[in-house]
């Protein structure tokens, strides 16, 4: 009998052990993952939109969107230059960046500039910033993506013209470290233009329904940067505790939102079940 109990004790402790390790083991994993692994996996997502006021010319317009490179933290060259040779592939006709060039460090943007100018749509590219521009010098920020050759809208519209037709790309500051004015950005926009919307925090498409947009595109989230199983997004920042990932349809008239999950990682290298994303989206005119 007492071997027999000794026996059982070791059979215990040898259980708990083997579940420490298993446990130490799978955090490990899922912490290398997260760092490691799944930063690195661009995610290509493709989304169409029937734009009700979007010229026939336009029908089947292409755009590349992306967000949030948080350059200077965690992102590498390589995965730069995965997104970059990634846009090439697609030939889109817009590049759109929804802002976040930098983590905070203004000059982190230098030696990316090269990649940033091969990003080319035929009909153009525009770009606002984000708030973590501002933690830098957001006017030099600004000047790089102009020398990169992004149009960049600060509260500002820019015209994209095909066969004699229009559409307007309308880009306002930041939500939470500038001074956002829709109706500057769309003064001199001609009335009943299809009009879409670059803005960094998808919160604010509660106040842009209420204007003349067509749709609105943004980033800011990182998808959460974070999910669980069931849970979703563990933690979002201010503006964007309504609206994280993906589509949304905004007020009476159903204004289309689109929120891109970003590319880089703030305040913590990681993500886990939200990868980098890249949205090329294709617009459609007429009515479904």
């Amino acid at each position: 009998m007492k071997n027999s109990r000794k026996s059982g004790r070791m059979t215990r402790r040898a259980f708990l052990k083997r579940s420490g390790a298993a446990i130490l083991g799978a955090g490990m994993l899922a912490g290398g993952y997260a760092w490691l692994w799944e930063p690195r996996q661009l995610d290509v997502v493709r989304q169409s939109f029937r734009c009700p006021r979007l010229p026939v010319v336009f029908d089947g317009l292409t755009i590349a969107l992306f967000s949030d490179l948080h350059l200077g933290f965690h992102t590498h060259e390589s995965d730069m230059a995965r997104l970059a040779e990634a846009i090439e592939s697609e030939s889109p006709d817009l590049v759109l960046f929804t802002g976040d060039a930098v983590d905070s460090r203004t000059e982190a943007m230098r030696d990316y500039l090269p990649l940033l100018a091969s990003m080319n749509g035929a009909l153009g590219k525009f770009a606002i910033l984000g708030n973590h521009d501002y933690l830098g010098d957001a006017d030099r920020i600004a000047d790089m993506l102009g020398i990169s050759g992004f149009h960049v809208l600060r509260n500002a519209h820019g015209l994209v013209k095909r066969q004699g037709e229009a559409i307007a790309i309308v880009g306002l500051e930041d939500g939470i470290m500038g001074s956002p004015d829709p109706v500057q950005g769309l003064s001199g926009v001609p009335h009943g233009l299809f009009t879409l919307l670059m803005m960094h925090e998808p919160d604010y498409a509660d106040t842009a329904a209420g204007y003349p947009f067509d749709m609105q595109l943004s980033g800011h989230s990182h998808g959460g940067q974070v999910r669980l199983p069931l849970l979703g997004a563990v933690l979002t920042p201010p503006g964007s505790r309504r609206y994280i990932m993906g589509t949304y349809a905004i007020g009476e008239r159903s204004m289309p939102l689109y929120v891109n999950r970003g590319i880089g990682e703030t305040h913590l290298p990681i993500r886990f079940l939200c990868k980098p994303e890249l949205t090329i989206i294709t617009l459609r005119s007429g009515k479904a």
